[in-house]
């Protein structure tokens, strides 16, 4: 049933990391929280910051993998009988992906884009028209290779690249039936995001052959990166920010460091800062 007069929030990838932050934050801001997940069974974690939050009563658990469209059809649906309306939509599920494209198969990329991105698309179509009727918001989590080309990350930036244009087009439109649109995008974060890859690294670097000495510069300077990371709790609050906010913005970076990458690019005319700079990633520093 709805929670008093909270407006409600549907949130994918909520088991753990930014999705999980994300949904205490928005229900302590006041937001019923519709906190979505592939396996309902690993929401521990999720119930347990609930309660030493206090706010366990405005958190909802259900079941959602964001690739099978019948799932995600009905899940929005019973969200709005349940609740009586759906007034906005965090993006968040996702998946990482290391791979270059002569050591994976074609099948690895269709796979990370099917998460990635379809699985976006899949939640906009079904709750497109209720947040319409709402004059509503859509979030979506990208990333800094949603704008920035990283290397090893073809897919994954493929991906994130596909999600970041879909929503700038979108926005307008979405605009026009009363819809805001924004995308929020992190840097490194402290998260289970690195671990989930689930990467044997000796294993993989052996079996990279000419690709094996680019491959190892990209791993240490980015297990540097991470060991630096933003927390998960600082990187979900700017999206509770544009959920709140009276003009939310269409692009927003959770860090410093994501605004000063983000902007390398969004200001490099012809390429070459970007590609000075993360040729870097993959070369022996002098």
């Amino acid at each position: 049933m709805p929670t008093g007069t909270r407006r409600t929030v549907l949130i994918t990838g909520t088991s753990s990391g930014i999705g999980l932050a994300a949904a205490v934050a928005a229900a302590r801001a006041g937001w019923n929280v519709v906190a979505t997940m592939r396996d309902p069974g690993k929401a521990d974690a999720l119930r347990e910051a609930a309660a030493k939050a206090g706010v366990s009563e405005h958190v909802h658990v259900k079941r959602l993998d964001v690739t099978d469209p019948r799932l995600v059809a009905a899940c929005v649906e019973d969200v709005v009988v349940e609740f009586g309306a759906l007034d906005a939509v965090v993006n968040n599920a996702g998946a990482g992906h290391v791979g270059t494209i002569e050591l994976e198969t074609v099948a690895d990329v269709r796979a990370t884009m099917e998460v990635n991105f379809f699985g976006v698309v899949e939640v906009v179509k079904a709750a497109m028209p209720h947040l319409r009727a709402s004059g509503g918001r859509l979030v979506t989590v990208t990333s800094v290779g949603g704008v920035v080309g990283q290397p090893f990350n073809e897919a994954y930036c493929a991906a994130k690249f596909a999600v970041e244009g879909y929503m700038e087009a979108l926005a307008p439109v979405a605009a026009a039936v009363g819809v805001a649109v924004s995308v929020v995008e992190p840097g490194a974060v402290g998260s289970e995001f690195i671990a989930n890859l689930g990467l044997d690294i000796p294993a993989y670097v052996a079996a990279a052959g000419p690709y094996a000495p680019a491959l190892t510069h990209y791993l240490d300077r980015t297990t540097q990166a991470f060991a630096a990371a933003q927390t998960v709790d600082d990187a979900a609050a700017p999206i509770v920010d544009v959920l709140t906010a009276e003009r939310p913005p269409f692009r927003v970076q959770t860090s410093p460091q994501a605004r000063a990458f983000t902007g390398l690019k969004l200001a490099d005319l012809d390429g070459s800062a970007v590609q000075s700079l993360t040729g870097g990633w993959v070369t022996a520093s002098s």
